[in-house]
């Protein structure tokens, strides 16, 4: 077995090739991460491992081992407004979802720039969620979000 912290917590995770996306989601019941196209082009599988984005369809469990892997679950603290991780909040200020299965993914890659760079450029933003699809087409109002969260008016 290795050790993976998920969320704060030191997990046991089983060895081999199989994908972090799978063990969080079915082992762990982490299911906020999403899987859309397993070939980690759509970013919906996003966490962050040891505090940057990382896509989870395409990294084995043994590839963070010993590291510290952060799902959406994480990032907040409850399920109220004010209980919302900073990023969150701005996501839902400028309501910058429609059906919410790409946000997971859009807010970890977020939360993880704004851990490089606090107060980034819309060209960083715009690199930073490049790699991003949405189907609903709700682009605008998501880097709306992202430069809220970096100017901190959430």
């Amino acid at each position: 077995m290795l050790t993976v912290t998920v969320n704060g917590v030191e997990r046991d995770a089983p060895r081999g090739e199989r994908s972090l996306l799978s063990y969080l989601r079915f082992d762990l019941g982490l299911t906020g991460t999403k899987y859309g196209c397993g070939e980690g082009l759509c970013g919906a599988c996003t966490v962050l491992v040891d505090g940057q984005p990382l896509r989870s369809c395409m990294t084995t469990v043994g590839a963070v081992a010993g590291g510290s892997v952060t799902t959406i679950e994480g990032v907040s603290s409850g399920n109220t407004l004010e209980s919302l991780h900073p990023v969150q909040r701005a996501f839902v200020q400028e309501q910058a979802m429609q059906c919410g299965y790409c946000i997971p993914g859009f807010v970890m890659s977020t939360i993880g720039l704004l851990n490089r760079e606090a107060h980034p450029s819309v060209g960083q933003i715009r690199e930073a969620l490049a790699e991003h699809m949405c189907r609903c087409g709700t682009y605008q109002r998501i880097e709306q979000a992202v430069e809220r969260a970096a100017r901190g008016d959430e």
